[in-house]
């Protein structure tokens, strides 16, 4: 199904969520040939995204409309779309061209700014990192490509016209009102993802992913080589009073607290 047939399939979608599969966040991570080795891991949905899901559903429930869950990647990954089919979205969208490898950011968000216009979309969530990256940076630079205002690491959100969110600040937390369109990444805050219950999990195993295709500009930004952090030193212990001064002068000179 192209663009144009899907976009006019779910014409009535004005929030999209979107979901990236990452590695399970508990498994032990190996590198073999310069490259880290996932053909073990299990694979999960990002856990941010869950809290993304949990407030594009709470938007629907105050404004109306449908939730349209969107990743990109390959055929794998309709997993976590699954999952959120689960969870209560009413479209899932996988976005992949088999001549993709690796999309850096920019190739990435020119794909989503293509789906999400085509969707027409006027509300996007996201959560505020993927586990892999930790990068942080889809929010702001698809708002940033769409022209659409932005709050990033929201902790809470009030619906209507706007959307008025709770985000922490210095201080504390403030509340600040984003006009719609608009692109939010969620953080851990006040609303937890809710859990799939059977029928959610059964209605997913016979949803149907929607494939979308974009056009994605060559990536500038290639991965050379992967590796894994130097290993820790050993503790040291010391005893007794004799000792501060050598734990001052290591504190000072090795762990540059002082």
């Amino acid at each position: 199904m192209n663009r144009t047939m899907l976009a006019e399939s779910i014409e009535m979608s004005t929030i999209v969520v979107l979901v990236k599969q990452v590695p399970d966040t508990n498994a032990k991570i190996a590198v073999q040939g310069g490259r880290v080795d996932l053909s073990s891991v299990k694979m999960e949905m990002s856990p941010y995204d869950g809290f993304a899901i949990e407030t594009a559903l709470r938007h629907k429930e105050a404004t109306g409309g449908t939730v349209t869950a969107l990743t990109v990647g390959a055929a794998g990954t309709e997993k976590i779309l699954k999952d959120a089919k689960a969870m209560g979205v009413d479209n899932i969208v996988r976005v992949w061209d088999d001549s993709w490898n690796e999309l850096d950011s920019n190739a990435l968000q020119s794909v989503l700014k293509q789906s999400i216009e085509s969707l027409g979309a006027t509300a996007v969530y996201c959560g505020k990192s993927a586990a892999d990256t930790g990068a942080g940076s889809t929010g702001p630079g698809l708002a940033e490509r769409l022209g659409w205002a932005n709050a990033s690491n929201i902790i809470g959100a009030e619906f209507g016209d706007s959307v008025t969110v709770s985000m922490p600040v210095e201080a504390g937390v403030a509340k600040i009102t984003v006009p719609l369109p608009a692109v939010l990444s969620c953080d851990k805050g006040d609303f937890k993802p809710r859990k799939a219950n059977v029928k959610g999990i059964m209605m997913a195993k016979k949803a149907q992913v929607e494939l979308m295709t974009a056009t994605a500009p060559a990536s500038t930004v290639i991965v050379a080589q992967h590796s894994m952090p130097a290993a820790k030193p050993a503790g040291k212990t010391f005893e007794g009073g004799s000792s501060a001064s050598q734990v001052v002068q290591l504190l000072r000179d090795e762990a540059n607290v002082l």
